[in-house]
């Protein structure tokens, strides 16, 4: 199977400090890839990187097994990849509706045309199974933080996206919020869309993923399969950048 998105040899410095060194990674269709590692492996970077916020050095980056050049985020969003961040950049005063729309919002003339889009808002939700929103007119303001993260899903995945990237979806929930949240990234990955789930929650991870992405001190430790691995090797693999067999040694992966 083809990635729908593929970087190999990825370099990033900020001045003399190297962030990320000679990085590959790739998330498949249908798939939901865990991006894993401990605060500074360059996780965050990495995301910037494939959204266009951040250049690369060097390295290729592919999408549909085709070279492509990313020079801002509105370069990644025409791909189809969205990226939703931790802060979910939902606006408290405006509806479900308008927050979906934000930036590109239809027109019919020179007025806002509020039907479609509000019609486009709830296809969207009802084919992701979203029943716990009362209405897609509520401001968010009003909404718990799941139905935000959820809000916030909805609104990536509107735009015919390919690549949907989502930055600990689950950190501020409660137990029950994180499930239906789960049940979502699920169900996108079962759309066939590539997830990409950053998380520092094991049981998350395990809970929805297929692949596991573990990054150690700017450098790949390891991509595997969910199955393959165990709870403990990927806590080496993020703590010491090695678990066994699998992981780097002197700096490279093995």
């Amino acid at each position: 199977m083809t990635p729908v998105l593929e970087l190999r040899g990825i370099d990033k410095s900020f001045g003399p400090v190297q962030v990320l060194h000679d990085v590959a990674f790739s998330v498949y269709p249908g798939e939901v890839t865990a991006l894993v590692g401990d605060n500074g492996a360059g996780k965050s970077t990495l995301v910037k990187c494939v959204g266009g916020i951040h250049p690369i050095d060097s390295g290729e980056y592919l999408f549909d097994g085709k070279p492509v050049q990313i020079h801002s985020p509105r370069d990644a969003a025409d791909l189809g990849i969205e990226i939703v961040y931790q802060d979910l950049a939902l606006c408290d005063n405006l509806d479900i509706v308008q927050n979906m729309f934000l930036g590109r919002e239809h027109r019919r003339g020179i007025v806002l045309d509020e039907d479609t889009m509000e019609e486009m808002a709830a296809r969207t939700l009802e084919s992701l199974s979203v029943r716990t929103v009362k209405s897609i007119r509520q401001h968010v303001a009003s909404l718990s933080g799941g139905q935000r993260q959820t809000v916030a899903i909805a609104k990536a995945v509107l735009w015919n996206s390919k690549v949907v990237i989502l930055d600990e979806p689950t950190a501020a929930l409660g137990v029950a919020q994180t499930a239906q949240v789960l049940e979502l990234v699920r169900r996108l990955a079962d759309q066939g869309l590539a997830v990409v789930l950053i998380s520092h929650n094991m049981n998350d991870v395990f809970a929805v993923s297929d692949r596991i992405a573990a990054l150690y001190l700017g450098r790949m430790a390891a991509q595997v399969k969910t199955a393959e691995v165990t709870h403990a090797q990927v806590v080496e693999l993020i703590t010491s950048g090695r678990s066994g067999d699998l992981g780097l040694t002197n700096g490279v992966t093995v």
